[in-house]
This record gives structure tokens, sequence and C-alpha cells, in this order.
């Protein structure tokens, strides 16, 4: 297992110009990137909300790189999506996976079967062409480079240490920086008009 934190920052140094949807990493990413008009901090929508929306991302402006960092709570959430998203076949979506085998933002409940699912097993199942697992942070470190450089949809398995919250929701110290209005607006200007 690794820190998400240090994750979050060796993918800084391939980023690019990604458009970069933090989901559970947002509380770390927002401190870290260094391309704040092309991220898409979305907070915490309904459990298994991100990879849709990073779909219908990726759908909609197939000349930029989205970059989504989901959970695995979040993808149990949503099944579905995994399929949907290998059938769509966007080559520009790259979907990374914090696993900490718990729901950390409620409590710290321990997801079932956490140790032995194998998540990248289950996209490979989905339809992604290419799926990859890391619990080891010079492993990923050694990879992320090849990994973003091939087509996707590519999802990629990472175990990472829980950080659990117990604090009720409207007590968490508040990590967003911009409103939502302010982030939609940002990423528009950002990508410029759509080309059909």
């Amino acid at each position: 297992m690794f820190q998400t934190e240090d994750m979050l920052r060796v993918f800084q140094q391939y980023r690019g110009d990604a458009v970069v949807i933090p989901g559970r990493g947002g509380r770390h990413w927002v401190n870290i990137s260094t391309n704040e008009t092309r991220d898409v901090p979305l907070g915490d929508p309904a459990m298994g909300g991100h990879a849709s929306f990073g779909l219908g991302l990726a759908l909609a402006r197939p000349n930029e790189k989205v970059v989504l960092f989901d959970s695995e709570g979040d993808v149990l959430m949503n099944l579905g999506a995994l399929p949907t998203i290998a059938e769509k076949a966007p080559e520009n979506f790259y979907h990374f996976m914090l696993d900490n085998e718990c729901y950390a933002t409620t409590g710290g409940q321990p997801v079932p079967n956490a140790a032995n699912v194998q998540y990248d097993v289950i996209a490979r199942g989905s339809g992604y062409p290419a799926a990859y697992a890391f619990d080891n942070l010079e492993d990923f470190s050694n990879n992320i480079q090849q990994i973003l450089e091939q087509p996707g949809p590519v999802f990629v398995a990472m175990k990472v240490y829980p950080e659990i919250e117990n604090l009720p929701i409207g007590q968490r110290r508040r990590w967003q920086t911009r409103s939502r209005d302010q982030v939609i607006e940002d990423l528009k200007n950002s990508m410029g008009p759509r080309t059909a």
C-alpha cells in the first residue's frame, strides 16, 4: 500500500495538460496540481457518480486526455459503468481507482471481501483493453508514463492507505477552492470551443 498524496505527486510529473477529475483524491490534489483550470473537483457526489461523469466528459471532448481518480467504493456502487466505458471505448480516458479497502468517507466501514477483490480483473472482464494493479509506489512510478502514453480506456487499481473521516460532512474541512460554477467556467475557458 502507499499514500494517495505520494501517488498524486508522482502522477503530476506526467500529467501534461490532461483534464483531471481528482475524485476521492481531491483534498490532496488541490495542493499538488499545477494546472487548476483543467481540474474538475466534483467534491463528494453520490457514490458511483465519478466514472459516469468522466466517461461523459471523455466522449464530449475526444481530443482531451481525461484522467479520473475513483475509489473502489464508487466502483462497487456503479459496476455497470465499467462495461459501459469499455463499450464506448474512449481512447482518451484513464480510470485510476484508489482502493483503501474501506468506506473511508463514511467512517471506515470495511468493503466486503476487500483484500481479495481484483478490480483490474473485473475491469478487463468488463472489456477494458488494458488494466493494471499496483500496491507498491515504486512499481506505479516505473509504469505511469507508459500507462498514460497508451490509448484508453485504461483502468489502474491502486492499493492505498485509508484516510478515515469520522466528522459529519458539514463539519469537515472544506478543501475545494472554487465553486462548481467557477470550475465549469475555468474548464470551458481552458479547453476552448468544442470542435465536431
